[in-house]
């Protein structure tokens, strides 16, 4: 779920880094991070706390499993953005989609690194135990939400049902679900003039209904982890920004049962005077589509190589 978090250490850079959810990964995706000691003291960490070298996470047969996928996409993030905030760049706001929140959580000082990536496995494993196979998540492009709600409603059925999800464009929306039901929209989302309806790299499909029996159990675990300094979060569903731990426990641990509005949350951002994105590896799906909805705000991808690049755009915000 897309979410913006915003520092309160009055900030010049009108800068906001961006954290992508999962179905960007790919085999040896570590190896094109920033050269950074940061990145690799981050990854050391990381690798600490899960007693087992994340590095290895990146391999074509660990990112057939949903818990090295979250892992990695996670650790991928929050490296480059500890770089970076090395280097002197500090975000304004920091907005993570789906397991990228626990990395804008991590960056906006809510959470420990060490917390995050225990609270990130924790995430990743309920996950899988509760729909192991026969589920993911898919796109469509070119059709409007109304139109997608209908096909959705027409094609789910007590036995496969599918559902409506991330609205990442006015005519971007991703679907959730049962397999076969899945086919049968994007089946008929082609019919209906859609000019792309694609399947995601991912095993698993959120709603709210399929993570309640565990969602109590994994909010408690927030409060002791937070830290007690105070920042904004923005969750862009609701319009707000929160500043109370338990609001932002709430916030994390319901993100994976509700579907994302990212078109409003670059909205926030625009508003609250952010004039350069920045998405941290392994993702490029957020600053595409920030181009398509054509706010002014200019969009990079931080990848290996380009620090000093971003460093010297990022200087230019002040």
């Amino acid at each position: 779920m897309a979410r913006v978090v915003m520092h309160c250490g009055g900030c010049l850079m009108s800068v906001a880094f961006a954290f992508p959810g999962q179905s960007l990964q790919s085999p040896g995706m570590f190896h094109n991070l920033i050269e950074h000691p940061a990145v690799h003291r981050t990854l050391e960490e990381i690798s600490q706390a899960l007693h087992s070298g994340v590095r290895n996470l990146d391999t074509e047969h660990c990112l057939e499993f949903s818990v090295s996928v979250q892992l990695a996409v996670f650790a991928s993030g929050v490296s480059s953005a500890l770089a970076l905030m090395d280097e002197g760049i500090r975000p304004v706001a920091v907005s993570g989609l789906s397991v990228g929140a626990f990395a804008s959580a991590v960056t906006a000082g809510v959470l420990g690194l060490r917390e995050a990536v225990e609270l990130v496995r924790l995430r990743a494993e309920e996950m899988t135990k509760l729909y192991p196979n026969g589920y993911g998540l898919s796109a469509i492009l070119a059709l409007t939400e109304v139109q997608v709600t209908r096909i959705v409603e027409a094609a789910t059925t007590p036995n496969s049902t599918v559902y409506a999800g991330n609205i990442n464009a006015p005519r971007q929306i991703v679907i959730a679900g049962a397999n076969f039901a899945m086919d049968k929209v994007l089946e008929e989302a082609l019919r209906q003039g859609a000019r792309k309806a694609v399947r995601f790299m991912c095993q698993f499909y959120l709603t709210a209904r399929c993570f309640s029996p565990w969602q109590t159990n994994f909010k408690n675990r927030f409060p002791r982890y937070l830290s007690a300094r105070q920042q904004r979060f923005m969750v862009e569903t609701l319009a707000r920004a929160l500043r109370k731990k338990q609001l932002v426990s709430n916030d994390l641990a319901s993100n994976i049962a509700h579907g994302v509005r990212w078109h409003n949350a670059t909205t926030v951002l625009k508003e609250l005077g952010c004039s350069l994105f920045l998405e941290m590896p392994p993702g490029h799906v957020l600053s595409d589509l920030l181009k398509r909805i054509s706010l002014m705000l200019s969009p990079y991808r931080s990848n290996r190589g380009s620090l000093l690049k971003i460093g010297r755009v990022a200087r230019r915000c002040h």
